[in-house]
């Protein structure tokens, strides 16, 4: 019998929140995301979001 295991394989997300109206957005981690940092226009307000979070999750592959 052949048990192989399941690779897994962790991906780095960032997490934008908007100040002016919270909204949050999920994307993959760029190169240079920094916690706090302005980072891109809010697709409903307009204003500056920020960076709120970085985080990595483990998928199965």
């Amino acid at each position: 019998m052949n048990f192989s295991k399941k690779k897994k394989v962790v991906m780095a997300f960032t997490v934008e929140k908007c100040t002016k109206c919270n909204a949050m957005k999920k994307r993959t981690f760029s190169d240079g995301d920094t916690l706090f940092a302005p980072s891109s226009k809010c697709a409903s307000c307009g204003e500056i979001a920020s960076i709120e979070k970085i985080f990595g999750e483990t998928l199965d592959e």
